[in-house]
């Protein structure tokens, strides 16, 4: 009898955390290296977020919590989505988790049966379609390519959806390529989800307010109200509010589903940690003066990485709408060959070459289901991009 559970067959290790793992083994062997694998806001958290937290502690905040979340918590999140997204939610209709990477667990343990189906935009986030499997069910996956700006076509999303369809996983704006969604182009997507009233929408909106320029977000229940019963719309306090280690996610959605993932959460970790969930009711609704200051470093950055990795002989970097990620094709230098005498034969030998010879760290596109691109993630100082995009001008003009 194996020891190990056959899940464990289904799922490969995070990218992106391997690469985050390299970087810190190359510096603790001296090396000089930029890491730009790690998707965590280089601010730190605001200072009146901090003092609610301490302020908790002082009160003696640090008992168990309901699972789902202390009701202030949970009448924050109802308040956001209506104040924010124009969405009514009762608090009841809300849970809060330790990261918006349980609640997606959660909700797909408490649904997935073998057989169902998940449909998966790709290029994804890594953790989607291993939760899938984890959890029984069998990732279906759809190709948003860069010909489009990674925006996936109703067309697609038509041909993939099959009877044992139960989830759609939408992610606006993305994790890895930075694209988001108008009203119109997720309109058109909601229109073929209503044609299939079996399929489930599963929401990641962690990256809500991290657009730029004029664009406008939007979530797919704001665009079709018609979904309401049948979508979880999850988000959290990492990104915005520069948050990760706080570890609080949320979600809202139907009552059975919430109750659904309350019960398997009772059973795994019962409630986030009570002074985070408490800094977490200051996020929400404290003061959002922040924000706009944030994004508009962000924007500086992203203009920066885009107009350099576009110089870089082999690349081609579009530009993203959000999030603090760019997605650049190395297909020009693809059959090329590295310093190192290497043939670069995918995107992730290219990343390979460029780690080794330059010390910049990337994530193979591949890991995200679409190539040969790689991920960089601008949430550093525009100094180290700078460098960072001017040693892999460099590696690039080296290939032969």
């Amino acid at each position: 009898m194996a020891f190990l559970a056959d899940a464990l067959s289904r799922v490969k290790p995070s990218a992106t955390i391997a690469v985050s793992q390299k970087a810190r083994e190359l510096k603790a062997k001296g090396r000089d290296v930029i890491g730009l694998g790690a998707g965590e806001p280089d601010f730190d958290t605001p200072v009146n977020i901090k003092t609610a937290a301490i302020d908790a502690i002082t009160r003696g905040e640090t008992k168990y919590t309901p699972v789902s979340g202390i009701p202030e918590l949970r009448k924050a999140i109802a308040a956001k989505f209506k104040r924010e997204n124009g969405l009514d939610y009762s608090w009841e209709q809300t849970i809060v988790g330790t990261g918006g990477k349980q609640i997606l667990f959660n909700a797909f343990m408490a649904t997935l049966n073998p057989g169902d189906e998940v449909v998966i935009p790709a290029p994804y986030w890594v953790s989607y379609p291993e939760m899938v499997a984890l959890c029984g069910g069998t990732p279906v996956f759809v190709s948003a390519t860069q010909e489009h700006n990674f925006k996936l076509q109703a067309a697609d999303l038509e041909k993939a959806i099959t009877p044992k369809t139960k989830w759609f996983i939408f992610n606006s704006p993305s994790n890895p390529t930075g694209a988001a969604y108008t009203q119109d182009e997720l309109k058109a997507l909601t229109d073929v989800l209503m044609k299939h009233p079996q399929v489930w929408v599963l929401t990641d909106d962690m990256y809500e307010h991290l657009t730029y320029g004029d664009f406008k977000f939007v979530t797919p229940v704001e665009v079709e109200p018609k979904l309401y019963d049948r979508t979880l719309t999850m988000n959290g306090v990492s990104k915005a509010y520069a948050m990760t280690g706080w570890r609080i996610g949320y979600a809202a959605g139907p009552i059975q589903l919430i109750k659904a993932m309350d019960m398997i959460q009772g059973q795994q970790t019962s409630g986030a940690t009570s002074i985070a969930q408490w800094a977490a009711v200051e996020a929400l609704n404290g003061t959002q003066d922040f924000i706009p200051e944030n994004k508009k470093i962000f924007e500086g950055r992203r203009d920066l990485v885009v107009s350099m990795l576009n110089q870089a002989k082999g690349i081609v970097c579009p530009v993203p709408e959000g999030a603090f990620y760019v997605y650049p094709s190395c297909a020009g230098l693809i059959g090329k060959t590295a310093p190192s005498g290497k043939v670069i034969e995918t995107d992730e030998d290219f990343v390979s070459e460029l780690l080794e010879t330059e010390g910049v760290a990337v994530v193979h596109g591949s890991a995200f289901g679409l190539g040969p691109n790689f991920r960089i993630s601008y949430a550093t100082s525009e100094e180290l991009l700078e460098e960072a995009c001017r040693r892999i001008q460099r590696f690039c003009g080296a290939c032969k």
